[in-house]
């Protein structure tokens, strides 16, 4: 009699009770039918979760193709601003260097004209010494109309000739 008073026998007969009507019911048909549309649903479910996965990877694979490009070109640019950079500069030193050479050539013909007009200057004094000293020799040994016609003669010839 203790089996009869002891509550988990009545559990245990209970659910033979409830296992041999839901059999005799047809219940494992439903529960067959729920179980194959939960397989099925999880099924979809893990064909989606695949293809996600896949184009999550073309995806990957199309960022990291689009980022190696950038940097491509990132290292291209530089690499044409650094010749630019070298070409300008190399620009730049030859046109100092003739700018140097032309301002060095301005210098050089500025002190030949300066050079050409001390020695004129020079020419003109000495002309003008020589005319004065031999105008006050002529005048001192010569006297008259005579001397001032020979005067005027030899001043003009040595005009003529120092310049």
């Amino acid at each position: 009699m203790s089996l009869m008073m002891d509550g988990t026998f009545w559990v245990f007969i209970g659910l033979v009770i409830f296992l041999g009507l839901a059999l005799k019911a047809g219940a494992h048909k439903t529960i067959g039918a729920a179980l194959d549309k939960r397989s099925d649903e999880i099924s979809k479910e893990l064909d989606q979760a695949r293809q996600l996965r896949e184009e999550a990877q073309q995806l990957l694979a199309s960022y990291q193709r689009k980022q190696r490009d950038a940097e491509k070109e990132a290292q291209d640019i530089i690499e044409l601003a650094e010749a630019e950079a070298e070409r300008l500069a190399a620009e730049t030193q030859e046109a100092l260097q003739a700018s140097l050479e032309r301002r060095t050539k301005m210098a050089e013909d500025k002190i030949s004209q300066a050079e050409a007009r001390a020695l004129q200057e020079v020419r003109d004094v000495a002309a003008d010494v020589a005319v004065s000293a031999a105008e006050k020799i002529i005048a001192d040994k010569l006297a008259g109309d005579k001397a001032t016609a020979y005067l005027d003669k030899s001043i003009g010839e040595v005009k003529d000739k120092l310049h």
